[in-house]
């Protein structure tokens, strides 16, 4: 059949919430400065009325990537759950906003669209390159844990030419079985699946399952180097890059200012870091990497360009607070 979708993604559909604390902050509220800890509604309620002045937008892993392959010019579609709320709302409208096509259910009852608080520390850098920031999260699941086997339609999947999903799916058994539906659907079909190791805590909850999926399902991996040295127990990349290479068709590890690798057919290439003077916030960097990434490897321009076109968007992204960047993606095409 025709492939109406370039990409189709399955991920938690949360709307973050973005500001600016210090690690006093942090401290104070139990979390740990660069991860993510799950919290329930109570909790979330209470952050989010600590943060005062604040950024509201649609997110989640899976949906900020998509975001920036709409952004590119790529045809996407959606596939999670949020509650017919005003935070639904939101998620749903900026999604269409930026060209996302919304194959979610929005449900009438039940526990609220899910919310992302998301604190950014700034500090100094080392050797004197300026101020360095990092992201902290606390994320209250709510109706995007369940999304189910019923919410994965099976012509969507069908029509598309790379079926996209995030780690983070793995902490609900619901969703968990939906994405076995969605990889099953896929492999009958010849879609090419990807899949993003998300977060090195959410690494650590699965990692068996993570492993096997590597092994035996993914044609597409997408990591950081601590979720990578996470699923094989290294400290060394070097190690790492020798483990994970001929796992999968594709092996993407990003490695923040250090660049990041490509692995594909035995060859591994080293891509050069964008430089970016003033970095705001690196909330969405990989997930805007794999954007790029994704793009330039559907349209054909190889291994080694895609990687590139990945560092640039990613690169862009962390000029603004926020998972999306401000600027039109599509002209970073032209630099290529």
């Amino acid at each position: 059949m025709d492939k109406k979708f370039d990409l189709v993604g399955i991920g938690n559909a949360i709307v973050d919430v973005l500001a600016y604390k210090d690690q006093k902050f942090l401290s104070e509220h139990g979390l740990t400065k660069g991860a993510m800890t799950l919290v329930d509604e109570t909790e979330v309620k209470k952050l989010y009325h600590l943060m005062g002045t604040a950024t509201e937008c649609s997110g989640g892993s899976t949906a900020n990537t998509l975001a920036g392959f709409a952004m590119l010019g790529g045809e996407s579609a959606f596939i999670g759950k949020v509650k017919d709320d005003q935070l639904g709302e939101i998620f749903k409208k900026d999604m269409e906003r930026i060209g996302v096509n919304f194959v979610t259910n929005m449900a009438t009852s039940g526990t609220p669209t899910a919310c992302c608080i998301i604190f950014v520390t700034e500090e100094e850098g080392k050797f004197g390159m300026g101020p360095k920031v990092e992201r902290t999260m606390a994320t209250y699941l709510g109706a995007s844990i369940s999304i189910g086997e019923n919410d994965v339609n099976e012509e969507i999947i069908k029509a598309a030419k790379t079926l996209f999903f995030e780690g983070y799916l793995w902490d609900s058994p619901t969703a968990r079985k939906a994405i076995q539906k969605a990889i099953s659907i896929a492999k009958e079909n010849d879609i090419k699946i990807a899949f993003t190791l998300s977060d090195p805590l959410c690494v650590g909850r699965h990692k068996e399952e993570f492993e096997k999926l590597v092994d035996n399902d993914i044609d597409i991996l997408f990591a950081n180097e601590h979720e990578i040295e996470a699923l094989y127990s290294e400290n060394d990349i070097r190690k790492v890059l020798y483990r994970v290479k001929g796992k999968c068709e594709i092996v993407a590890i990003t490695r923040s200012e250090k660049g990041s690798y490509i692995l594909s057919e035995g060859d591994i290439y080293t891509i050069n870091p964008e430089k970016v003077r003033d970095v705001y916030d690196v909330t969405g960097a990989g997930d805007l990497y794999a954007s790029g990434f994704l793009y330039g490897w559907l349209n054909g321009l190889g291994p080694e360009k895609s990687g590139k076109l990945g560092s640039h968007c990613a690169a862009e992204v962390i000029k603004y607070l926020g998972g999306r960047p401000v600027t039109k993606l599509s002209d970073l095409l032209k630099k290529l």
